[in-house]
């Protein structure tokens, strides 16, 4: 599907988009939000999922636990509008800029799958580090919206 990597020069200076998928045969994904400039989520994607990315300009991404592509938003509505794609210096990460409007990107309800804060400084008991919220308020219910569909994660 995409360009066949054939050397670091080529992966690292061409023109040429070849990504690198892992043994698994997935890319990581950051995925920001382009107004905010928040990092909204981090997931994968499979060649297909890369390719429907690409072809709709909207945010399909590959689920470990489901074993699927799934296309970002179908279920809540709050579809990842795809504004950028890009790639790291060794084609091995993606980057998507997205506009997810006034919704959220995690299946927890927050608008960002990263809505806690790790302190810093010295750990005295790494059982009981406490994390502060920075969203508040949850945009959906994730009860209601995904009562029908199976638990999108595994513990």
């Amino acid at each position: 599907m995409f360009k066949k990597r054939e050397n670091v020069a080529e992966i690292e200076e061409g023109n040429l988009f070849s990504p690198k998928f892992d043994n698994n045969g997935l890319i990581p994904v950051i995925t920001m939000c382009n107004k905010t400039k928040d990092i909204l989520m981090h997931g994968y994607m499979n060649v297909e999922a890369l390719k429907k990315t690409i072809e709709t300009k909207e945010a399909h991404y590959f689920s470990r636990s489901r074993n699927s592509i799934w296309h970002k938003g179908n279920t809540s509505g709050f579809v990842q509008k795809v504004k950028e794609i890009r790639i790291d210096d060794d084609q091995d990460s993606v980057w998507l800029v997205v506009d997810i409007g006034d919704g959220a990107s995690c299946h927890v309800g927050y608008r960002s799958c990263f809505y806690r804060s790790i302190p810093l400084g010295i750990i005295k008991n790494g059982r009981e580090i406490e994390m502060k919220f920075l969203e508040k308020e949850k945009k959906f219910d994730p009860e209601i919206i995904y009562k029908d569909q199976p638990n999108p994660t595994k513990i």
